[in-house]
């Protein structure tokens, strides 16, 4: 939980979320749902700069968590763990934004929750979502690491394993790749329209914070995508 809470993640906070953040603009007085808001980093953020927030995870203990944390510092925000595959807490058409920072790439049936996010949202409604970008991501294959670029094409279910010094001890997750196109074509299904989207680049004064950013100044980490729901 350090790595989370203590500023160890540099390449949310140097990189993804001053660009998400950006995009997102002004939320003060927005119903905001926070998809896979694991224990509320962001979710915290967003209910202070003025948003009525809700955080979903699947993990109990995220959810667990996120509403310890709630308990001190009391921020109104509502946790719920569910599925996003099924957000069956919610009506259709009661959220203004959705969001999902670096998380839908870790969700196995994609389709159903983004899905899901378009009934959820309001008409208008934007869907802010941050993945890896799916053209420069290292896949891990039979205990070998690829370049997305390398092998792009199709879906691929691949180990991460977090071990990096910053860590008290590491762990493993799964995650999935795809491509561009299986993505802009599940929202296009479900009737969201991209509008805008960012390939963030760390400034100078983030590489000099955040050496190992340096990383990432000739090429993108990651992508983040805005879309609108329109219905007709």
């Amino acid at each position: 939980m350090s790595f989370v809470r203590e500023g160890k993640d540099h390449y949310r906070d140097g990189l993804n979320n001053p660009a998400a953040f950006k995009l997102l603009g002004n939320v003060k007085g927005k119903i905001i749902l926070d998809l896979a808001c694991g224990e509320g980093y962001n979710t915290r953020i967003l209910s202070m700069l003025g948003a009525k927030i809700v955080g979903v995870d699947f993990s109990k203990k995220m959810i667990e968590l996120a509403r310890q944390e709630e308990a001190k510092e009391k921020l109104n925000i509502r946790y719920y763990a569910l599925d996003a595959c099924s957000l069956k807490e919610f009506s259709s058409n009661c959220f203004d934004i959705v969001t999902c920072f670096m998380s839908l790439q870790d969700i196995e049936r994609y389709e159903e929750a983004i899905a899901e996010v378009a009934r959820v949202l309001k008409n208008n409604g934007r869907f802010v979502f941050s993945i890896p970008h799916p053209c420069f991501e290292t896949i891990n294959l039979k205990g070998k690491r690829a370049s997305a670029s390398e092998r792009y094409f199709g879906i691929v279910k691949y180990p991460i394993n977090w071990n990096m010094k910053r860590l008290s001890k590491p762990f493993l997750t799964s995650s999935f790749h795809r491509t561009l196109t299986d993505y802009f074509n599940t929202v296009h299904k479900s009737k969201l329209f991209v509008s805008r989207l960012v390939e963030p680049r760390p400034t100078l004064n983030e590489v000099r914070k955040y050496p190992q950013l340096k990383k990432v100044l000739m090429k993108p980490q990651s992508i983040i995508v805005e879309c609108i729901k329109i219905t007709v």
